[in-house]
This record gives C-alpha cells, structure tokens and sequence, in this order.
C-alpha cells in the first residue's frame, strides 16, 4: 500500500486587479480598432504615426493595466509592478501596508503593490459597516463571534494576509536570501522606440 504524498501547507495565493484588467482590454482593443483603421485607410505618413503611436502606447497600457500581479508562497513575495518584477523571500520583509496606496517595505528599500489598489471607497464602505455593528451591539466582546465580525475592504484584507504570512514565514530556511529585482525591457524598449519614431516623424512633418 503506497502512502499518498502530503499536502502542502500552503496554497500559494496570486492577487490581480480584476478591473485593472477589464480597463486594459478595452483600451488595448480601442487602441487596435483606431490605430489599425489608421494604419489601412490612412495616407502619407498617417499609417506610420499610427503605427508608432501603437508601439508607444500599447506597452504602456499592457505595463499599467495587465501585467501587476503579486504572488505570495510560504518561501517568498513576489510582486510584477509595471516596469519591473522584485523577488521577495519572506526573511527580508519587514512589513505591509496600505495607506493611499499597498507598499511592501524593506530595510532598505520600499515597493509599491499595483495589483492592490487601495479603493478609499470601500475603505469607507467597511467602515461604515463597523460603526453600525457598533451600534447594534455586536462589537460586545461578550457577544462577539467570528460571523458577526464585519468584513473589511477587499485591499485590506489582501494586505493583512500577507502581513501575517510575511511573520509566520519569515524563519523559514525556504524563505532565506537577498532581493532580486528584474526590469521588463520587453516593455520599456518598445515603448522608447516607439516615442523616439513619434518625435521623428512629427519633426520631419
């Protein structure tokens, strides 16, 4: 009889921005529909322009909307914001936080989490239902239970667990070692190229 492997004790997580996403779908196909028409039916340098335009921007969108992702493991936090990717082992994250915008701090450095956004919305939304359960007693610690507890925003919430993954995990052998950071010049290149053909091409206009 063969013993079934264990089951690991974590799941790794993944946070994306879901309307991050969406916006950048329906920019990038209004950016396909305008600057493809442009390129087919435009005359004299237009389909260039908008060819450069294409290049130049549509990294951008890709870098600002779809790309920011973050991913927790029990070893390390990684976090793709727009124009790079930091590596993160667990030992060298000393906290995280959300104020106007999610951060991940180190010792020495401090990282900005885009696939969090921080929606001051629904910050005051969950705080708002606090105050009334407040007010309906059920913030009585004689009374309080696990249900009752009112939830909180969804970017709160993401930056609390990783809070307490970024303590439970620290002391891991796993979770040991230096930050890496990685900068995307798949985006950064074309981006650059693209707006050096746009200045070219309206200079020579």
């Amino acid at each position: 009889m063969t013993s079934s492997p264990e089951a690991p004790e974590f799941a790794e997580r993944r946070y994306r921005s879901a309307a991050g996403i969406a916006s950048g779908v329906l920019l990038l196909a209004l950016a396909a529909w305008l600057g493809g028409d442009a390129i087919v039916r435009g005359t004299g340098r237009t389909p260039w322009l908008a060819l450069a335009g294409l290049l130049f921007l549509v990294p951008l969108v890709i870098a600002f909307t779809v790309r920011p992702a973050v991913w927790a493991s029990e070893d390390r936090l990684l976090v793709r914001n727009p124009f790079r990717t930091i590596s993160l082992p667990w030992s060298r994250v000393a906290t995280v936080r959300a104020g106007y915008s999610s951060e991940v701090l180190t010792e020495t450095a401090k990282y900005q989490l885009w696939a969090i956004p921080v929606s001051l919305r629904q910050r005051k939304r969950a705080a708002g239902r606090q105050q009334r359960a407040a007010a309906e007693g059920i913030s009585d610690r004689a009374t309080l239970r696990p249900s009752d507890t009112p939830d909180r925003s969804p970017s709160d919430q993401a930056i609390e667990d990783l809070r307490e993954l970024a303590e439970r995990c620290a002391r891991r052998e796993g979770a040991q070692g230096e930050t890496a950071v990685r900068w995307a010049y798949e985006l950064i290149v074309p981006s650059l190229v693209g707006l050096v053909l746009c200045v070219v091409l309206y200079a020579v206009i």
